[in-house]
């Protein structure tokens, strides 16, 4: 792993003016307490001794013979990037589609993250896809994840993506034969299927990950991680989240990311005693979450919708608009600390700016940024210290936004119990408790909220491997990161494309991005279907292209996170893990890399992608 290397100096009590100096040298400070060698190394995967906790608590397994047939549009995965994927080409006429996926159904992270208070986190008249499709509207401002995941369910029902689909199946192997032009993809459950085009889509939040604290072994009372919580052992259920069965319990949670944020209000109003273990605290800020104006949908527009979704990108890219359709807190950072910032600020000084103009104003209004979020930890926790501890030290973009209406106040609950670890995680556990700067917790159950696997081996996350021409396995042409054109196709992988944020513009609403990869998909395989329905493949050449484009394009994306609190958007502070999301993510930005996609298809040549053999084939086939 490759790090700055930084002296861990403590630069003394914060100045009573802005003092730049000061502040790098605070951030580089709690930075470095928390920079670990061994990166993403530190966590370990939910295999062997850890495999149960990637179990399907949530519908019983159902035995079924091995299935040995053909199909024309394999789709791998069932999450909302998937179901998009599948309804773009329904629409296009494919109608020979499988979907297969190791859950019980369609939903992706929706289907795995059931824990009390499960939300999605940007505004969801944007974040839930195809409302005007299905003519519904959302009942909150910021959906909980039981409506979220019923609207996946009327997805595929609506679309007939349950038809021929395979679930609680997870994809074993998948190599091409060059000589049929097909692919073979084999499963546990034993299938064989052959598949003209395959769309592998594994999801960036739904492969658990948890910490190796030494002793992960030894603890003997009661765990699990968010993402397949325990209603059995807590009480209540998935969309009842009385958590009675926690009444008489000790309950210690790890981590105090997203997840946390919205589970620990939960746990906290019913355990008997709750410890939450911090390493690095959330920049928490007002949500401003609630129900449907009933007269929202009436003053809406046909297109209302797409429109929207593009209105919120442009905000959070810093591309801003003449109105803010969702005006919430991602837009109003947008607005703070990006162009629309810089303009006003240009418009107001009488001599240009220059660029190291722009960096130091930009850095300073970052830093009144944060320093407002201080300020709403310290009003809203009643006590000092445990204000203190939850008070976070780094840029506002080093981390993904996070707001709340309830986590900060469950700390002023007289059994809830912030256990601080400044920066350096557990030390260890033992059979009944959580050893911290040498204290013991004694908790009769640890939950584990520590996110998932993002930023790691693409084939990894994938729980299998990819045999292309020749023989190339995917894990060795991508050993050094993903090579793609697009971020959809690779050479010597021919009819196979990829979803997700892969070299590709990443929006904060992944939405967005699910969809705009889409309609290029549906696009390609459409032009595919036209030219003879053979092998459609990106061309080497144009791959070496893309990928100069990519590298070039998140220079300056690595330098801002040099002095970052280590998260999974630089993969623990290793910016050179070609894996991470500054390198797999293009850092010209989604608005970019939309128009990319959209001028390319617009010229209509197929440029860098080559169509070659097969007879013209049916639609629909």
């Amino acid at each position: 792993m490759s790090t700055v290397t930084v002296e861990l100096r403590d630069p003394g009590p914060q100045p009573d003016t802005y003092d730049p100096d000061w502040v790098h040298a605070k951030y580089a400070f709690e930075r470095a307490k928390r920079l670990r060698r061994d990166g993403l190394d530190q966590f370990v995967e939910v295999t062997a001794e850890f495999s149960h906790y990637a179990d399907d608590l949530y519908t019983e397994r159902t035995e079924r013979d091995p299935v040995d047939d053909e199909v024309q549009v394999l789709v791998i995965g069932a999450g909302l990037g998937s179901l998009i994927a599948a309804v773009r080409l329904r629409e296009a006429g494919f109608d020979d589609i499988r979907m297969v996926d190791k859950a019980g159904d369609v939903g992706g992270t929706w289907y795995w993250n059931r824990y009390p208070g499960a939300q999605c986190d940007v505004e969801a008249y944007v974040y839930m896809p195809l409302l005007e499709e299905l003519d519904y509207i959302p009942e909150r401002k910021y959906a909980f994840g039981p409506e979220i995941r019923k609207h996946c369910v009327r997805i595929a029902e609506k679309y007939d993506l349950y038809r021929n689909s395979l679930f609680q199946t997870a994809v074993t192997g998948m190599e091409w034969d060059d000589d049929a032009g097909k692919w073979t993809v084999t499963t546990d459950r034993g299938d064989t299927i052959t598949a003209t085009v395959v769309v592998v889509s594994p999801g960036p939040l739904s492969r658990p990950k948890l910490p190796g604290i030494p002793g992960i072994n030894e603890f003997t009372g009661h765990t699990f991680h968010t993402s397949r919580w325990d209603y059995g052992y807590t009480g209540g259920g998935e969309e009842n989240w009385e958590l009675t069965g926690l009444a008489d319990k000790t309950v210690g949670i790890v981590g105090t990311g997203a997840t946390a944020l919205q589970c620990v209000p939960h746990t906290g109003r019913f355990a008997e005693q709750l410890y939450v273990f911090q390493r690095t605290p959330a920049a928490v800020d007002v949500r401003g979450d609630h129900p449907t104006d009933p007269g929202f949908a009436a003053g809406l527009k046909p297109g209302w919708q797409k429109e929207r979704i593009e209105n919120f990108t442009h905000w959070t890219s810093g591309a801003g608009a003449e109105v803010d359709l969702v005006s919430d807190g991602w837009t109003k950072v947008s607005n703070d600390l990006t162009t629309p910032a810089v303009l006003r600020e240009m418009a107001r000084r009488t001599e240009p700016m220059t660029m190291e103009d722009i960096g130091e104003f930009l850095y300073e209004e970052d830093f009144k940024s944060m320093e407002a979020v201080r300020a709403h930890i310290a009003d809203v926790v009643d006590d000092p210290e445990t204000a203190k501890a939850l008070t976070p030290w780094y840029k506002r973009m080093c981390k993904r936004l996070s707001f709340h209406d309830s986590y900060l106040q469950t700390f002023n609950r007289d059994n809830v119990t912030l256990v601080d670890t400044d920066g350096r995680g557990i030390e260890r556990l033992t059979t009944d408790g959580v050893v911290v700067g040498g204290t013991e917790y004694k908790v009769d159950a640890l939950i584990f909220a520590t996110g998932f696997e993002v930023g790691t081996n693409y084939t990894k996350r994938a729980g299998f491997d990819i045999v292309g021409r020749n023989g190339i396995r995917l894990s060795d042409k991508w050993a050094k990161g993903p090579r793609t054109l697009h971020g959809l196709q690779t050479h010597d992988f021919p009819n196979c494309f990829f979803l997700g944020y892969t070299q590709s513009g990443i929006a904060p609403n992944y939405v967005h991005t699910a969809e705009e990869r889409a309609g290029h998909l549906a696009y390609l395989l459409g032009r595919w279907r036209e030219l003879g329905g053979g092998v459609i493949e990106a061309d080497q050449d144009a791959e070496e292209q893309w990928c100069t484009a990519m590298a070039d394009s998140t220079v300056v994306g690595k330098q801002f996170f040099l002095d970052c609190t280590p998260s999974y958007l630089d993969s623990e502070g290793d910016n050179d893990n070609p894996d991470s999301l500054l390198v797999a993510g293009y850092g010209g930005g989604p608005i970019a890399f939309f128009d990319i996609l959209r001028q390319w298809r617009e010229a209509g040549d197929m440029a860098g992608v080559s169509v070659s053999g097969g007879a013209p084939a049916a639609p629909g086939r």
